[in-house]
Formats: C-alpha cells, sequence, structure tokens
C-alpha cells in the first residue's frame, strides 16, 4: 500500500500518477477522513496529556493535609475524562479502520520509467529470443495433441471437477514433473532458495500482497476456518517475513517455490475455454526476492533474465514486453511479461510476468530492514516472477516440438529428467 502520509501531503502528484493506470482516486473522501482522524489524535493527545498532568497534581495533594476536597474533586473529574477518552479513542479506530480500507484499495504508482498506455496493445516489445518452428504441415492445438497421444484428458477432468481443469497421463504427467524439477534445480543452482508452502493461507497473507481486499472475486474461499486457497505462491512466499525486521546483512533474500496454484478465473469467461492456458488449478514455480530499495531494478532485469533462461535451455521462442501504466498489476511498480510462441494460435502468449512492487507490498506486510548505519528501520522492496507457468510450458512445448506423425520431441535438457527423447 501506499505511505498514508505522501498521500496525504502529494494529492495532486498521486493523483497524476493514478490517472496514466486509469484509477480515479476520490481525494475528496479520502482527505475528509484523514481530517477527521488527524483531529480525533488532537484531542485525544490533549486530554491524555490532561490527564497526566492532573494525575501528578492528585499525587502531590494526596501528600498534603487537608486536600481531600480538592482530590475527591480532581478524581471524579478525572474518571469523566477517561470516559469521555474511551468514547474518543473507539470513534478513533473506526475512523482508522476506514482510512486502512480506503488506502488498500488504491493501486501502486508506477516507475517513471513506465510507459503511459491504456491497456495491453500499448505494450512495447523489448526483445526477442528464438526462431519459431517452421512446420511443413498444419501444426495443431495442444488440447487436439495431447487426446490423440492420450497425455491429457480434459472429459474425465470434467466429470471428477469441472470446467476448466485437466488430467495429465502417462508422459503428459511425466512431462510436467520434469519441467517442475528442472525449474527449481536450475534456479536453486543461481543461489535460490527453494520453498515449499502452505497451499492454504489467511486472510493477513493475502492482504499483505494485495490479493485482499480489490481481488477476492478471484480467489477460492474456505468459509470455516477462514482460508484461502492460494493463487500464486507469491503470496505464502512474500509473507515468510511479514512482521519481521532484517538486518542489512540478511539482504538480499532469493526464494523459489513450486506449488499448485488456484483461481476461480472471474471474468474470463470465454476466453480459452479449452486447453490448459486458463484453468482453475495449475502448477507454477514462482522466484520471489527481498532487496534493498537502491537495488530493486537491478533485481528486476536479473529476476527476468532468470526466468528468460528457463526458455533458452528448452529452446523455446519467446518475446519480452514491457507493460504500459493501463495494464500493470494492482501492486505493481514496473512489470515486464515474458511471452512464449504457440504456433497453433500463431502468437506470443504470456507465460511468466516479472514484476518489481517496491516497498508496496513491505507496507502492507510490515516487512522491514535495519541499516548498519542509519538509526531506524525501512522497508524492503520485493519482487517476483513466474520462473515459470508449468501447463503453459507444457502447452509451448507439445506446439512447438510436435512432429508430423503427430510424436512430440522432448528437449534435450528434460529428457534426463523424463528418461525418454520423443512422446508417441
Amino acid at each position: 500500500m501506499l505511505d498514508l502520509k505522501f498521500v496525504r501531503d502529494n494529492p495532486d502528484i498521486v493523483r497524476e500518477a493514478l490517472k496514466k493506470r486509469g484509477y480515479d482516486l476520490n481525494f475528496e473522501r479520502f482527505l475528509s477522513l484523514e481530517a477527521k482522524r488527524l483531529n480525533f489524535l488532537k484531542e485525544i493527545e490533549q486530554k491524555r496529556a490532561l490527564r497526566n498532568s492532573v494525575s501528578q497534581e492528585i499525587a502531590s495533594l494526596k501528600k498534603a493535609e487537608g486536600a481531600k476536597h480538592k482530590t475527591d474533586e480532581l478524581i471524579s473529574q478525572m474518571r469523566k475524562l477517561g470516559d469521555e477518552l474511551s468514547v474518543l479513542e473507539q470513534k478513533l479506530r473506526e475512523i482508522e479502520e476506514k482510512v486502512y480500507d480506503f488506502i488498500l484499495l488504491i493501486p501502486n504508482i508506477p516507475h517513471h520509467t513506465v510507459l503511459v498506455g491504456k491497456d495491453e496493445t500499448e505494450n512495447v516489445e523489448i526483445r526477442r529470443w528464438g526462431d519459431p518452428p517452421m512446420f511443413d504441415f498444419e501444426p495443431l492445438n495442444h488440447w487436439d495433441i495431447g487426446e490423440i497421444l492420450g497425455i491429457i484428458d480434459f472429459e474425465r477432468a470434467g466429470k471428477i471437477a469441472g470446467s476448466r481443469f485437466a488430467v495429465m497421463k502417462g508422459a503428459g504427467a511425466r512431462l510436467e514433473r520434469a519441467l517442475i524439477n528442472f525449474m527449481l534445480d536450475l534456479n536453486i543452482s543461481k543461489g535460490y532458495i527453494e520453498v515449499f508452502p502452505p497451499l492454504l493461507v489467511n486472510k493477513a497473507s493475502m492482504t499483505a500482497t494485495g490479493q485482499l481486499p480489490k481481488f477476492e472475486e478471484d480467489l477460492f474461499r474456505i468459509v470455516e476456518p477462514e482460508f484461502y486457497l492460494i493463487p500464486t505462491a507469491e503470496v505464502p512466499v512474500t509473507n515468510l517475513h511479514r512482521e519481521e525486521i532484517l538486518s542489512e546483512d540478511d539482504l538480499p533474500f532469493y526464494y523459489v517455490s513450486y506449488t499448485p496454484c488456484f483461481r476461480k478465473e472471474a471474468g474470463s469467461h470465454g476466453k480459452d475455454v479449452r486447453g490448459l492456458i486458463r484453468q482453475h488449478q495449475f502448477n507454477k514455480v514462482e522466484l520471489v526476492k527481498f532487496v534493498k530499495p537502491e537495488d530493486s531494478y537491478d533485481e528486476l532485469e536479473s529476476l527476468t533474465k532468470d526466468a528468460e533462461e528457463i526458455l533458452q535451455k528448452l529452446n523455446l521462442p519467446y518475446r519480452v514486453v514491457a507493460l504500459c501504466t493501463g495494464d500493470l498489476g494492482f501492486a505493481s511498480a514496473k512489470t515486464y511479461d515474458i511471452e512464449v510462441w504457440l504456433p497453433a494460435q500463431n502468437c506470443y502468449r504470456e507465460i511468466s510476468s516479472c514484476s518489481n512492487f517496491e516497498d508496496f507490498q513491505a507496507r502492507r506486510g510490515n516487512i522491514r530492514f535495519r541499516r548498519k548505519s542509519k538509526k531506524g528501520t525501512e522497508f524492503v522492496h520485493t519482487l517476483n516472477g513466474s520462473g515459470l507457468a508449468v501447463g503453459r510450458t507444457v502447452v509451448a512445448i507439445i506446439e512447438n516440438y510436435q512432429q508430423k506423425n503427430g510424436s512430440i520431441v522432448v528437449p534435450e535438457v528434460l529428457r534426463p529428467y523424463m528418461g525418454i527423447d520423443i512422446i508417441r
């Protein structure tokens, strides 16, 4: 979330920055709530100061002879003052909740290098890697190939659970598992620490990373006891250090985590209804970083390169796109999307999103660090990126490595994991 004082003291800067995102902030309501909060604070502080002063006077009078009447009168006044304070403190708590709820719904301010644009059509391609394969036959969609080879079963998944689910079978299941292990091994070799976190998290964890309260409709929620199924490993891994003060020597932290992920895909009706692109349950390997503020944009570049290297080793063509202001995620200050080439769709599709949240999530989760050379604490900067979305990587391999005879060549780096060269 944004710094409350910064929003209050710089309404024009914040309003203009959020306008670039297409977000219209109701500053009048915010400033009205904040003015009430500050007035309550001022009145409470004055009454507390008076109570402290009179308490000292009462202590002195108790030592003096003949001052009982005056002492009793002051004690009576203090009881009345205490009741007034209780009422004011309750009103302050109520207005603070309203201010906090308001701030929680404000998205992050875009970094100054993010291009202004209305939506994904105005994103900017940064670079490409690899050439799309040339086929001497009409390439099939991954769902057709998967069903022909018997490695993906959508019909039985629908029977078991419903739409937007898949059963991976035989070599399909082995391919999914091989990709997970390959992605984990590659990033562990770079110094990332592997984490396998809970798949159920509490409301505080969802709020810290920005999923709540804004995106509750896209989350799977368990009512009693209250838990949420994670939409990405970003949520539990970022919350590893919630409410902690780290030392400067601790930073940076690099984590890699494989988890199943769960999303309702609310609002995606009619989009990607077939295949593995948009599922309610899918596997993903996530990269999460905790870094010092001055390092975070260099870390974003290296995070993106780490995700890219996976595609390079799999020899899958891709491009990197810088998101414009209108397409940024709620919590992000800057994001690169990596899009892999899918022959059957004749286009690039997102397979990883690498973002710098600056201190937005750290403020919500109260994740700080202490420098050796300075008093006090600062908020860390958090980053994350998919390394990679496993199901979409399966899609890319099936479609890019398909053969005319209907088989699929296994990428060379995955062969030691699968023990086969060809899926047929």
